[in-house]
C-alpha cells in the first residue's frame, strides 16, 4: 500500500517500518481533550489528574516562595567611649572622714578658706590642685598617697608650729581649739575664758549668757551690734549656730555661736591685720573645732561609719599554706573576700579586742610569707609598706612604703601622719628592717549634730600580738622573707 502516517491520540506509526511507538501521554494535549469533551484512556487519566494538581497548585507555592533577603544599608555609628571618673566622684567616693581629714589640712595649709564639713565642692577641688601645684605635681585633683602624706606631714608641721590643741573649757565644758604657742596667757570668770597673746595681738574669748526664750537670730542679731562699731562683712545663720565676721576697731573678728535653752555661749576670735597670714587657717580650725555644749552632743545618736560596698585594704602573709593577717574592721560586715590574684578568701578567725583578721586562700602557690618572728618594739620613725586604694593610683595595685613617725598614747602606739586609704592592715617596720606590727586605719566616729572635725586615726598593733593570736590559731610562723613588698597583698572587701 506504500508509505503511510496515521496520527493517533497515543502514538504514531513509524513511516519506515509501519510499526506503532508505544502510547505516550501529553498532558497538555489531554486537558485540552479533556475539555473539548474528548475521550481519554483510563491510564492517562491518572496521570491527568496528577497534571491539574501541580498545574492549579503551582501558583501558590510560588506565592509562599520568600522573597530574597534584601541587605540593609550600613548605618552610620559613632562609638560611645565610657565615662571618665572625674576628681569630684572620685572625692565623693572617700568616707566622710577621709573628706574632712582632707579639707582640713587643706586649710592647715593655707590653701583652703571654707567649711570643714566633708561636702565636695569646686573650692575644695581647686585647694587640691593648688596643693598639687605648690608641690611641682599635676594638678588632677586627686591625691595620691605620696601627696596626701606631703599634705598631712605639711598640716601637722602647721599645728606644731603654732601650739594646737583641743581643750575643755573649765568653766562651761565646751570644747575649744587653741593655738597655745600663741596664746600663753589665760584668765576665766563665771562668764567665761580668756586667751590672749602677750602683746594683745591675738585674743580668744568664751563667753556664756542667759536669754529667755534665745534664738539663733536673736542671739546674732544681737551680736551684730555689741560692741558697737562692729563692722560685718559676712554673716551666716543656721538652724543650730551663727557665724559673724568684720572689722572691730583695728582688728579683725569672727565669732561662733550656738544655743542649748536658754543659755548663748559664743566664741569670739580677734587678730591684728598684721597676722592674719598665721591666723587665717587657725580660724578656720578654731570654728570647726568648736562644740558649745560637748555634754548635749553626747547624748545623741552616735553614727556608725559609712562603709563602702568595696572597700581595699592589706593583708600580711603569714605563711605558705594562705593565712592572712588583715584588719578585722576592714573586711567587717563582707559578703565576699578576694586576695588578687589568687581568688577567695575564708575568713577563719578574729580579734575583736585587737581588731585583728585571719585569712585564708586554698591551693595558692608562690606564697612568700613575711619575717613576723624578726620583729622589734616600735621605734620612733617607721615604714609602712601597703597597697594603696586604686582610685589614688590610677586603678593599680602597686605595693608602696610610707614614712611614719610613732607616739605612744596609753596602751596605743600612734601613726602621724596616718597612711593613705587601703593601707589598713599594712606591715610596719623600724628602720632596721625589722617588722613592728600592722597599721590600721580607725576611722573617727561621728556623733550626730558635733561640730567637731573628725579625723581618721592610725595605731600599730604590736607584732608579739600577731604572733600570739596567729599561735592560738595554730598558724606556725617563721623567720620569713626580709623583702616586705612581696610579703603583702590587696584585700578586697565586697559588701551586698
Amino acid at each position: 500500500m506504500g508509505s503511510f502516517r496515521v496520527k493517533r491520540l497515543h502514538g504514531q506509526a513509524s513511516p519506515d517500518q509501519g510499526a506503532v511507538e508505544p502510547p505516550r501521554f501529553c498532558a497538555s494535549q489531554g486537558i485540552y481533550d479533556l475539555m473539548a469533551g474528548a475521550p481519554v484512556p483510563g491510564n492517562s487519566m491518572k496521570s491527568l489528574i496528577a497534571a491539574l494538581i501541580v498545574a492549579f497548585s503551582a501558583p501558590a507555592a510560588l506565592a509562599q516562595t520568600p522573597a530574597p533577603p534584601v541587605k540593609p544599608k550600613p548605618v552610620a555609628t559613632v562609638p560611645v567611649s565610657p565615662a571618665k571618673q572625674t576628681p569630684a566622684d572620685t572625692a565623693r567616693a572617700m568616707q566622710q572622714t577621709e573628706r574632712l581629714g582632707i579639707q582640713s589640712d587643706l586649710a592647715w595649709t593655707g590653701f583652703y578658706n571654707g567649711a570643714i564639713n566633708g561636702e565636695v565642692s569646686d573650692r575644695m577641688l581647686a585647694a587640691i590642685k593648688a596643693f598639687q601645684k605648690d608641690q611641682g605635681s599635676k594638678d588632677t585633683g586627686v591625691l595620691n598617697p605620696q601627696e596626701r602624706t606631703a599634705l598631712a606631714a605639711a598640716s601637722k608641721k602647721a599645728q606644731d608650729n603654732v601650739g594646737w590643741k583641743v581643750v575643755t573649757d573649765m568653766v562651761t565644758g565646751a570644747r575649744v581649739g587653741i593655738p597655745g604657742k600663741l596664746l600663753t596667757q589665760q584668765t576665766n570668770d563665771a562668764n567665761g575664758t580668756r586667751w590672749s597673746a602677750p602683746q594683745g595681738t591675738v585674743q580668744v574669748q568664751l563667753a556664756r549668757r542667759k536669754e529667755a526664750g534665745a534664738t539663733i537670730a536673736a542671739a546674732a542679731e544681737r551680736e551684730k551690734k555689741e560692741p558697737a562699731g562692729r563692722k560685718i562683712d559676712y554673716s551666716a545663720v543656721r538652724p543650730d549656730f551663727f557665724v559673724l565676721s568684720g572689722l572691730q576697731g583695728l582688728k579683725k573678728f569672727y565669732l561662733r555661736g550656738q544655743i542649748s535653752g536658754d543659755e548663748v555661749r559664743v566664741l569670739t576670735i580677734l587678730y591684728d591685720q598684721a597676722t592674719e597670714g598665721t591666723m587665717a587657717p587657725v580660724v578656720i580650725a578654731m570654728s570647726s573645732a568648736f562644740a558649745a555644749f560637748p555634754g548635749a552632743v553626747t547624748a545623741q545618736a552616735v553614727a556608725a561609719p559609712v562603709r563602702k560596698k568595696v572597700e581595699y585594704a592589706t593583708g600580711i602573709v603569714a605563711n605558705a599554706d594562705g593565712f592572712i593577717v588583715t584588719d578585722r574592721q576592714a573586711i567587717d560586715g563582707c559578703q565576699i573576700i578576694t586576695i588578687p590574684p589568687f581568688g577567695n578568701a575564708d575568713r577563719i578567725a578574729e580579734d575583736k579586742d585587737r581588731d585583728l583578721a585571719l585569712l585564708r586562700i586554698y591551693g595558692a602557690n608562690g606564697l612568700k610569707p613575711l619575717a613576723i618572728n624578726n620583729a622589734s618594739a616600735a621605734k620612733q620613725s617607721v615604714a609602712i609598706y601597703g597597697i594603696a586604694d586604686p582610685q589614688s593610683q590610677s586603678g593599680g595595685a602597686a605595693v608602696t612604703n610610707i614614712a611614719s613617725s610613732v607616739t605612744a598614747n596609753g596602751n596605743d602606739i600612734t601613726l602621724s601622719p596616718p597612711p593613705a586609704v587601703g593601707f589598713s592592715g599594712a606591715a610596719t617596720f623600724d628602720p632596721d628592717g625589722k617588722f613592728v606590727g600592722m597599721a590600721q586605719l580607725k576611722p573617727a566616729v561621728i556623733t550626730t549634730g558635733a561640730t567637731t572635725t573628725p579625723t581618721a586615726t592610725a595605731v600599730v598593733v604590736p607584732a608579739n600580738a600577731i604572733r600570739d593570736f596567729l599561735g592560738k590559731n595554730s598558724v606556725t610562723t617563721s623567720a620569713g622573707n626580709a623583702d616586705a613588698k612581696s610579703s603583702v597583698v590587696r584585700v578586697i572587701c565586697i559588701r551586698k
